[in-house]
């Protein structure tokens, strides 16, 4: 069953954070290398993206906790799996076979998970991060009208991407953590038109980041706006993540409920990280939080961001079960 069908029966489970769970393990720069890239010339530490390849057993491993936990959806480990974010590890050239492996690791665990007994339809979402540039922003404070990239550029990189998510057969492409709308924009140029060439059907999802209590993107949107500035594209769903916790972002979501002719997606932090920026939040507080999201009959996929682990996506799962999905007309 699509996607876009399941969604329309039930709320809809994303998984939890992918960084908080790698974390976890402690690899130091030789496992980032493995075998293959023990001689590389560079740094590669912190390179999650290419665990993928050298350690998939322990990407596997997460996505499967992530569906014994609950959650229908899966995001691949390919935030950051572009040429442009890559270049900080000077592995452009491998966007494709990382996007490749990583919705392999998704694959993989889902059948994993079916093995063991698990049921119900589970889904892979290509994770599609903003890139560390923005087309809309100066970085030099001296020279605003400089740019980083230009939106040709962020499109050729977003469209290499999509091509090998869909390619290896994600269900649906999220561009997620917006925090400029004219890069979302040239990402959802990108997904359109890989989607077409493949001709496959692929759903896109699309979450923009509040970035403060001032209920603005960085570029400056409001979520209303931001809204306005991409309601245009044939969506699945639009939704907010990151930078924020559940009850913070309550009030931006509720501009989207309202608003939306997609169904509304929901992704938040733990809460607010510490000084030591870790976040504390238990699963139940957060679930608690959640249900207030249910009780409004405020969202159609329910997940985590920064500081989420299986146990938080069980705790929402559990609740999320009991409730029915919101409402909208598309």
């Amino acid at each position: 069953m699509l996607i876009s069908q399941t969604i329309k029966e039930r709320i809809l489970v994303l998984d939890g954070a992918m960084g908080t769970m790698i974390q976890a393990y402690k690899f130091e720069e030789s496992d980032y290398r493995g075998e293959r890239f023990a001689d590389y010339a560079h740094p590669l530490k912190g390179n999650n993206d290419l665990l993928s390849i050298t350690q998939p057993h322990a990407i596997e491993q997460i996505h499967l906790e992530y569906l014994r936990a609950g959650a229908d959806i899966l995001e691949t480990n390919t935030f950051n799996s572009n040429s442009i974010s890559m270049e900080d590890y000077h592995m452009g050239d491998l966007v494709d076979e990382l996007n490749i492996a990583s919705v392999n690791c998704a694959k993989n665990a889902i059948e994993a998970y079916y093995n063991e007994g698990g049921e119900g339809p589970k889904y892979i979402a290509g994770s599609v991060g903003p890139t560390n540039k923005t087309a809309s922003l100066s970085p030099d404070v001296n020279n605003p009208g400089y740019r980083a990239v230009s939106f040709d550029d962020l499109k050729a990189t977003y469209y290499e991407q999509c091509v090998s998510l869909v390619k290896a057969g994600v269900d649906a492409l999220l561009i997620e953590t917006v925090f400029d709308t004219l890069n979302a924009k040239a990402a959802l140029f990108a997904a359109q038109d890989a989607i077409e060439e493949s001709g496959r059907e692929v759903a896109i999802m699309l979450s923009g980041t509040i970035t403060d209590a001032s209920g603005r993107t960085l570029s400056g949107q409001t979520t209303e706006a931001f809204l306005i500035s991409v309601s245009h594209a044939p969506l699945l769903s639009i939704g907010l993540n990151c930078a924020l916790g559940a009850k913070q972002l309550m009030p931006y979501l509720q501009t989207l409920d309202s608003k939306a002719p997609f169904a509304v997606s929901a992704h938040p932090n733990a809460g607010l990280p510490n000084a030591f920026g870790e976040y504390d939040e238990t699963p139940d507080e957060m679930a608690a939080q959640i249900k207030e999201y249910l009780d409004l009959n405020l969202v159609n996929i329910i997940g985590g961001c920064c500081g989420t682990s299986p146990a938080h996506i069980k705790a929402i799962a559990d609740v999320a079960k009991t409730y029915s999905p919101r409402n909208y007309v598309q």
